[in-house]
């Protein structure tokens, strides 16, 4: 039997298990696609995190690839760079890029699910359960055992294969780990996050920017907020879990308020719900997933978060997740077994899910931080000059990341490593553009930067 014959069973019906299944349905595929949660588009269900999601060009393309980025682009908030808010009450934006594609875009992880799932329903190959949650799995009979939370009913449905795309805590990759099948290391960071919000103004106006992503760099600890199509912003705390100033430490409303009055002060009043929110509101926890290897057989596969979750600190944990979802399908067309496909796809692409790990945590110094740092400000006009004039070697490693889809994490990370180094060097003694010694620029990428295709 062709692979494009068989049954395919999904377990989650987020995003990326949405875009996956309209994807394999497209190759002929019969899918099934069961969420412990309910249907997203009705009123009354529980959404799950939502907090918003950066969508660059990586996960475009993939919407495209699947043809359904018409139908989410009206929900897409444009940001041309990052708002830096300094605590002094000034600011400053930091293009993202210096080309009039290159900015990101902000879209709500509740709404993009919605409109992912109507397209999904949509299609005759495609079966979806909600309020289905995976008790267990025998791997010797090749059976899971789901719940039907709704009547309370069990029943067994076979893994010929069974996909998981059902995040960070993937129930079927514990299950998996359980057996021995494969290892598991889960990194937890020492931040965690709480969700706030700023509202429209009274006749539902923005109150700040609506194109940018705005961040209060604050060191060890940052707020940012991302735009959404109603006027308002979705704001996000990233804070240390222990310590002076953290989520352990700030406990008391009145501490909580006097925390917002005097490290967010030019925001504070745009907040009027913060302190009720930051008290109510449980912590989120931010952490990295590595699994070892992503497969069992022909039977289990992981894919997005479940088999690599990152934090959020460089906006691509949806893009990786939708690439995940591209590059799985096109596996699927090379190959006649699902033990074969499954082995391609992980050693392909878990080289880039490693970069993209990394290169998160390490921007979470530059959100936090960096950005507000002079050396870092030079260094980041720098890099965009010297992509003008040297556009087929140097490629600013955000840019590679966030608006080259052809260019893989891999690459981006193994060249951004060196021109760090170039830039590092070049400004050592340097306080503005016209200290550089382009001549030197020019020597060091020559000889150090390959040309990229």
């Amino acid at each position: 039997m062709r692979l494009s014959e068989q049954p395919v069973a999904i377990v989650g019906a987020g995003p990326s298990g949405a875009l996956l299944a309209i994807l394999l349905q497209r190759r002929g595929m019969r899918v099934t696609l069961y969420e412990k949660r309910g249907d997203p588009r009705d009123a009354h269900s529980e959404s799950g995190r939502s907090i918003n999601l950066a969508l660059a060009d990586r996960g475009l393309q993939a919407l495209a690839h699947a043809g359904v980025l018409d139908e989410i682009s009206a929900d897409l908030m444009p940001m041309r760079g990052r708002l830096i808010h300094h605590l002094d009450g000034t600011t400053a934006l930091q293009p993202y890029g210096q080309r009039p594609h290159e900015i990101n875009h902000s879209v709500s992880r509740h709404r993009l699910n919605q409109v992912l799932l109507d397209v999904a329903a949509r299609q005759p190959g495609i079966r979806i359960y909600f309020e289905h949650r995976l008790q267990g799995v025998d791997f010797q009979q090749g059976m899971a055992q789901f719940q039907d939370i709704r009547h309370g009913r069990l029943h067994d449905v076979a893994m010929r294969p069974m996909l998981a795309c059902d995040g960070a805590g993937s129930m079927l990759r514990r299950c998996m780990s359980t057996a021995g099948f494969i290892y598991v290391q889960e990194n937890d960071l020492a931040h965690g996050y709480k969700e706030l919000s700023i509202p429209a103004g009274v006749n539902g106006e923005y109150r700040m920017a609506a194109d940018a992503l705005h961040i209060w760099p604050r060191g060890g600890y940052m707020l940012i907020a991302l735009p959404n199509t109603d006027g308002s912003f979705t704001a996000t705390l990233f804070l240390p879990k222990h310590g002076a100033h953290s989520f352990e430490s700030l406990t008391d409303p009145a501490a909580v308020n006097q925390f917002f009055s005097e490290t967010f002060a030019d925001v504070r009043a745009l907040m009027p719900n913060c302190v009720a929110e930051f008290c109510g509101r449980a912590t989120g926890f931010l952490g990295t997933v590595y699994a070892n290897p992503w497969h069992y057989r022909g039977m289990a596969a992981l894919i997005g978060d479940a088999a690599h979750a990152i934090v959020p600190f460089h906006g691509q944990g949806m893009n990786c997740c939708f690439e995940d979802c591209v590059e799985f399908d096109a596996s699927a067309a090379r190959h006649s077994s699902w033990e074969s496909l499954f082995a391609e796809f992980e050693s392909s692409r878990k080289p880039n899910t490693d970069a993209i790990a990394a290169m998160a945590l390490e921007n979470y110094q530059e959100m936090s931080e960096l950005v507000a740092h002079p050396d870092f400000q030079l260094q980041q006009a720098l890099a965009l000059e010297l992509e003008r004039r040297h556009p087929q070697r140097f490629i600013p490693r955000y840019s590679m990341v966030m608006f080259h889809h052809e260019i893989p994490y891999q690459i981006a990370r193994q060249r951004g490593t060196v021109q760090s180094q170039i830039l590092t060097d070049l400004t050592i003694h340097a306080t503005q553009l016209g200290d550089i010694d382009f001549g030197r620029a020019a020597r060091e990428i020559e000889s150090k930067l390959t040309p990229l295709a």
